[in-house]
């Protein structure tokens, strides 16, 4: 698989990219197809923050997108950590492939392929652990709602979306009049998705 690594403020030493290319380019050797992935990492200025490493890592391929995002003390136990995440994500991908599949005599490669072992000091704040019954779940639909879409500026939109406590809002924009949707990012600003023309 092919890795490209970004960073800022964080210094990638031939040790640690050795160690990315190892264990996140390793990763397609899980599910056939994963073919790029792209691992950067940013350090929290905020003295109080204890995992202060950042690392986000986007692995694509064969129509598969997987994201993740962790904090760890230091660089190689935030690639530890996002690679345990992505792991988990591969193997619900498997299971929701495996059941799209059965009975079509099409195999997915090292579908009993063992999982990676965690390593000292790797930690994933914003992943807490689920129990392994739930790898294989896939998740249903349990609510759903219906209201008028009203065309609005992306600033209304987003004065809404705090109204309401949401962490998105969809509406039409007014200068596009098409769909689109604001939402709270992690770094506290705003993303706005636009319906293309």
């Amino acid at each position: 698989m092919d890795v490209s690594i970004s960073a800022r403020h964080v210094n990638i030493t031939p040790r640690l990219e050795e160690v990315i290319h190892e264990k996140i380019g390793g990763l397609d050797k899980f599910l056939q197809g994963l073919d790029h992935a792209e691992v950067h990492f940013d350090e929290a200025r905020n003295p109080r923050i204890t995992d202060k490493e950042f690392c986000e890592v986007v692995v694509e391929g064969h129509g598969h997108h997987l994201r993740c995002k962790v904090h760890a003390p230091d660089p190689f136990s935030a690639v530890d950590a996002a690679t345990l995440k992505l792991e988990r994500q591969i193997r619900k991908l498997r299971t929701r492939l495996q059941r799209r599949h059965h009975g079509s005599g099409e195999t997915l490669r090292h579908m009993d392929a063992p999982a990676i072992e965690p390593e000292p000091g790797a930690v994933a704040v914003d992943d807490p652990p689920q129990p392994e019954a739930d790898d294989d779940r896939i998740p249903v639909i349990v609510k759903s709602k219906r209201f008028y879409l009203a065309p609005m500026s992306a600033e209304d939109a987003v004065l809404k979306m705090d109204l309401l406590g949401h962490g998105f809002f969809f509406f039409i924009n007014a200068e596009t009049n098409r769909s689109a949707v604001v939402y709270k990012r992690d770094d506290g600003d705003v993303g706005l998705i636009d319906e293309a023309g």
